[in-house]
């Protein structure tokens, strides 16, 4: 049962004021976006993602600490570096709890506006988390001729599915979690993943072949449904998108094997998603075909909107950090 911190059912959650073209609830209401599908994706989609992991799983990630902890709040940070597929160096952060007591382990990432800084309030206590900038993004793990521009990024290497940048990213998970069972063994017991937009959709490509994690959390997740995904205009990187299809249809061919809803028909843990009925970045109906497409136990927080400033907006992120907390700790 959809959960929301409001209202018990979406009815009324849609009614935002905004100034721009077009709607960004795109005529969908909660019972017809519980209703979209996802592709079945195309022939060798599983067979191409284990071969990746397989490679990813080959790299030694060579973490190192870089510099020296600091501890705020309870939790002991310091920035942290690694290597990931084809030998890029990523950098990120690393965050432990300040009195030594692990219970699980977490990779959490970010949007495409990068990250700025770990927030390790939003895993669960006595979490030991990796915060990695995933490849071209971040100020911390930039690359020369990699744009950090969400609309460039998106596109880079979008010409065949072995040189799509996002395939990279998928690869900066995996090894993110073997860097951080190097330097935290005892993460091992329960690994989770956290991941939001760019983040959200990354997380459901890369979890259905990785065994090592235990439960996530997708929250607004993009990259669901492209052929539907390409029909709906919006602020995000799937306008970027929208826009090289309509000169290069062969694209959507590619894009084919990058779809989160297709790769979460393989997804068989335990994940939450926080879905919004309105967001004019990520349209919704992509959001929802994502968490609709799981295969395994699943648990959906309806926002009320996305990427998208309202009065409602600090108190349903606290509420959905709460319940996703409890999600990931395994607490029923």
């Amino acid at each position: 049962m959809p959960t929301h911190p409001l209202t018990s059912d979406g009815s009324e959650l849609s009614s935002l004021q905004h100034d721009l073209p077009f709607d960004p609830t795109y005529g969908y209401d909660l019972p017809r976006l519980l209703a979209v599908g996802a592709p079945p994706g195309p022939d060798g989609f599983a067979d191409f993602w284990q071969e990746r992991y397989a490679s990813a799983l080959r790299v030694d990630p060579a973490p190192r600490i870089e510099g020296p902890w600091a501890t705020v709040d309870g939790v002991r940070v310091a920035d942290v570096s690694y290597t990931s597929a084809d030998g890029v160096r990523i950098g990120g952060w690393l965050t432990v709890p300040a009195d030594g007591r692990v219970t699980q382990g977490c990779v959490a990432t970010h949007g495409y506006g990068g990250r700025a800084a770990p927030a390790p309030w939003q895993p669960p206590p006595g979490t030991a988390t990796i915060w990695p900038c995933l490849r071209g993004l971040g100020t911390r793990s930039l690359l020369p001729g990699v744009p950090s521009d969400s609309a460039g990024h998106v596109l880079h290497g979008i010409g065949a599915r072995e040189s799509y940048l996002i395939g990279g990213c998928v690869a900066d998970v995996w090894c993110a979690a073997t860097a951080l069972l190097r330097l935290v063994p005892e993460a091992a017991g329960r690994l989770t993943y956290l991941g939001t937009s760019f983040g959200g959709g990354i997380g459901a490509l890369a979890l259905p072949w990785d065994d090592r994690f235990h439960a996530a959390g997708l929250t607004v997740p993009t990259f669901g449904n492209h052929p539907l995904r390409v029909t709906l205009p919006c602020t995000g990187s799937g306008e970027s998108v929208r826009t090289r299809l309509a000169e290069e249809p062969s694209v959507l061919d590619v894009l084919a094997y990058f779809d989160a809803a297709t790769a979460a028909r393989h997804l068989h843990i335990p994940v939450h998603v926080g879905a919004a009925l309105f967001d004019p970045a990520v349209p919704p109906p992509g959001q929802f075909a994502v968490h609709n497409a799981l295969a395994g136990p699943r648990e959906l927080f309806v926002l009320r909107a996305g990427h998208f400033d309202h009065p409602d907006e600090r108190a349903e992120t606290a509420a959905l950090e709460e319940v996703q907390r409890r999600f990931l700790s395994g607490a029923d």
